[in-house]
């Protein structure tokens, strides 16, 4: 039960693949990091960021939680957005819902699961504000699937507001902010139309 051969040796191949490709990737990548993006998303396992955006190690700088939530108390998400904006001057954060969202449909369901509760909370409030639009909608589906999309733009404003990334724009630093929602059942990214660059686009968001 405790045995992890299985991992080593995928790991053993995946590394000795790389380097048949490309045999100083691993040399040239242990001198640094100048990813481009800062992938804010679900840690569920079936969304995994940098293989459904067919990106190499190194392309993204990732902070993965339950329902992909940024919240300004989460000293976490804070410090990952702070080193990736001030420090490794991503030009793009993107948050990345996902539809079957478990935290999501628990917020929704208004379940009491513990320690989590005091996560969600943050989801539930994202519910409270969108309640009618929510369920304006006549099926549960298609309730969940806009509460997911509601849920990433409100952690997009939540993201737009950060100090850092205010900050970031203040300074004339080249930054966006987009939304996007996976779909489990195509294996599609889908673009929410919700990308911010300046701090006047996001006081109108």
């Amino acid at each position: 039960m405790g045995n992890l051969s299985s991992l080593f040796e995928q790991n053993q191949e995946w590394a000795d693949n790389i380097k048949e490709q490309q045999p100083d990737f691993f040399e040239e990548s242990a001198k640094g990091q100048s990813p481009n993006y800062l992938w804010i998303g679900c840690s569920d396992s079936r969304v995994p960021p940098t293989q459904l955006a067919e990106l190499a190690p190194g392309d993204l700088f990732v902070h993965r939680n339950i329902a992909n939530v940024i919240s300004h108390s989460d000293i976490n998400s804070q410090s990952v957005l702070q080193y990736a904006v001030s420090v490794l001057k991503v030009k793009h954060v993107v948050i990345c819902g996902h539809y079957g969202c478990g935290g999501v449909k628990a917020a929704y369901e208004n379940q009491n699961l513990g320690l989590i509760d005091n996560w969600l909370a943050n989801i539930r409030d994202v519910y409270r504000d969108y309640k009618n639009k929510i369920e304006n909608h006549s099926s549960e589906e298609e309730k969940l699937n806009q509460f997911c999309e509601l849920n990433v733009l409100a952690q997009v404003r939540n993201t737009c507001h950060s100090p850092f990334v205010q900050q970031a724009w203040a300074a004339g630093q080249d930054l966006s902010i987009h939304g996007l929602i996976y779909d489990l059942q195509t294996g599609l990214l889908n673009d929410l139309d919700i990308c911010v660059t300046s701090a006047k686009e996001a006081s109108d968001l």
